[in-house]
């Protein structure tokens, strides 16, 4: 079941808390994401307005991981 994810383009609406993120995908759905650990390790500047890769676990599609920014 590790291939099970589910990969959505979305944009940053808002900064949440820390590493906590609000952001509508493509489909118009509004959730809540976090950085992925080497995003974190890496610093990745996440800002209002970017276009982000968000990964999903088939079990829980309310909350989120961004893997990447575009």
């Amino acid at each position: 079941m590790k291939n099970d994810k589910l990969f959505l383009t979305g944009k940053i609406l808002e900064i949440i808390h820390g590493d906590k993120y609000r952001v509508m995908l493509e489909n118009n759905v509004e959730v809540d994401a976090h950085l992925a650990g080497k995003m974190k390790m890496k610093r990745t500047k996440i800002l209002p307005g970017d276009v982000v890769e968000v990964e999903f676990s088939p079990y829980d599609l309310k909350l989120g991981r961004i893997t990447q920014r575009k």
